[in-house]
């Protein structure tokens, strides 16, 4: 399973990711709003766990950004 962390806390995203890949799970992790759409739009998640408030766009605007992309 491959997850996608935006959060822009650093310690908070370091503490999901690393809780995460404890249980053998893939985890990539954006630090704003605009890498995370970045990283949704060119790789394929299982999971997407966003932060709302990001600098640049909202983690609301990348879930709907998604949504366009790809129904499912």
């Amino acid at each position: 399973m491959r997850i996608l962390v935006v959060e822009d806390e650093k310690k908070l995203a370091d503490m999901v990711a690393r809780g995460l890949k404890a249980e053998r799970l893939a985890v990539d992790v954006a630090h704003d709003g605009e890498a995370g759409w970045q990283m949704a739009n060119a790789y394929e998640y299982d999971l997407a766990i966003l932060d709302l408030m990001l600098p640049g766009l909202s983690g609301t605007e990348i879930l709907r950004r998604i949504r366009r992309k790809n129904s499912t």
